[in-house]
């Protein structure tokens, strides 16, 4: 038996492989701590609302290619607006930022019973109904049956009915409605037509 000497190949061996499992340590717990800054919204954000990064918070977190899939600070927000629904808490997608111009929505607003306010809030999915006046009747309080006007509208905001006419069991809520389906939106409030906001079920933000 021989004590081994700095030259024996077998020490240099051992020597790499403590230095290898030392650096390997040292970036697995980098890695661990490693976080980056996102922007996180505390209220709901609906289409065509500016984004100010005053009513976002900035929040830590450890994702792979992070800056590829939400906002982060240092992002060029001028004129940016928001073309899709994101929930109160949630990490604020690139793909839910854009500029107004690509927005093919039209905010429109409707009458609600204010009874309906805990069912419908911004972010919910509505469907409109309308009952049409009678035109055979004699009368324009004579209405036609209720009838689809338009499926799947998000609700913007709601708000309460300040108007002359209005009483306190009324509010009204902002919806948008495509640039498709705005004019049978228009010509049925026009033609005074009776508009009734019925809630999607399950539909929408929480």
């Amino acid at each position: 038996m021989r004590r081994p000497s700095w030259r024996d190949p077998r020490l240099g061996v051992g020597i790499l492989l403590v230095v290898a499992s030392v650096a390997l340590g040292s970036w697995a717990v980098s890695s661990a701590d490693a976080t980056v800054e996102v922007y996180q919204t505390d209220a709901v954000l609906t289409p065509g609302d500016a984004i100010d990064v005053d009513d976002l918070q900035v929040v830590q977190v450890r994702l792979d290619g992070v800056e590829d899939l939400y906002l982060v600070p240092g992002a060029d927000l001028s004129g940016a607006v928001v073309t899709r629904t994101v929930s109160a808490g949630e990490l604020v997608p690139l793909a839910s930022v854009g500029s107004a111009d690509a927005l093919e929505l039209r905010p429109v607003q409707i009458a609600m019973p204010a009874a309906m306010q805990d069912i419908v809030t911004a972010g919910s999915l509505v469907e409109l109904w309308v009952a049409m006046p009678d035109p055979g009747a004699s009368t324009q309080a004579t209405l036609l049956p209720p009838e689809l006007l338009v499926d799947d509208v998000e609700v913007r905001e709601v708000h309460a009915d300040t108007s002359v006419f209005a009483g306190s069991d009324t509010v009204q809520v902002q919806v948008l409605v495509s640039s498709d389906d705005l004019p049978v939106v228009l010509a049925a409030l026009t033609a005074e037509g009776q508009i009734t906001v019925v809630p999607v079920l399950g539909g929408g933000v929480g």
